[in-house]
């Protein structure tokens, strides 16, 4: 049994980190869904993988730059809005788990209140919520706002360095590239009592690949594929 974890939602299907590609993977039953934040100008944690604007929309320059009401005005791929994460928790509403990763600079804090404003008002359990990041100082600063909530430390570097590191700020959790999987590291941050959640994970031979190793979740675009 392996968690079935939506990557920016079901993005292999929808455009990533959309309220639309969030409700496909709710539909497509997974257990979690991982999405990415970033602050913007006014404030509000918004829900967007890049730094920058570039990629996915017409407007160039950082998501940091531009208030909560300009985002709304411009679209992801002709089409598509840049939600709030307040919106995806309303849609998600315990469902299943969101593996929030705080992409942007300064989010643990406000990622946290948002958080807590829907646990205590609005009956959210914040056993469905798991906070991830590639940058330590995000996680050092969620992690002394609350022992409440369950973090993870992404890693496409070292899995041995990611041990490391969620053994100093009490993580529950690793997430490595599958290309660094070996039985080895997976044995260590198991006996340590880590749990692993590997990414991105799209092609079918890939995905029995890492079935092999002793993980307990997979992260795919493709998440019905797993």
């Amino acid at each position: 049994m392996f968690y079935k974890i939506a990557h920016r939602g079901a993005s292999g299907y929808i455009v990533e980190n959309t309220l639309e590609s969030i409700q496909k993977a709710v539909d497509l039953g997974v257990d979690g869904i991982e999405l990415d934040v970033h602050i913007c100008a006014s404030g509000e944690v918004v829900v967007f993988h890049d730094f920058t604007l570039d990629r996915l929309t017409n407007v160039l320059g950082p998501v940091a730059s531009f208030t909560l009401t300009e985002l709304k005005e411009f679209k992801i791929k002709d089409k598509f809005s840049i939600p709030t994460l307040q919106e995806v928790l309303d849609l998600t509403f315990n469902k299943c788990w969101l593996n929030i990763e705080l992409k942007g600079e300064n989010t643990a804090l406000p990622t946290f209140q948002l958080l807590e404003d829907f646990c205590d008002n609005k009956n959210y359990n914040k056993a469905n919520f798991l906070i991830s990041s590639f940058q330590l100082k995000e996680l050092e600063d969620f992690s002394k706002l609350s022992t409440e909530y369950s973090l993870a430390v992404l890693t496409q570097a070292s899995l041995e360095q990611a041990i490391e590191i969620a053994s100093k700020i009490d993580a529950k959790a690793i997430h490595p590239h599958f290309s660094l999987l070996t039985e080895e590291s997976c044995l260590k941050a198991k006996k340590m009592g880590f749990k692993i959640n590997t990414w991105t994970v799209n092609e079918t031979a890939d995905i029995e690949h890492v079935k092999r190793f002793p993980i307990d979740g997979i992260i795919s675009d493709f998440p019905d594929r797993i």
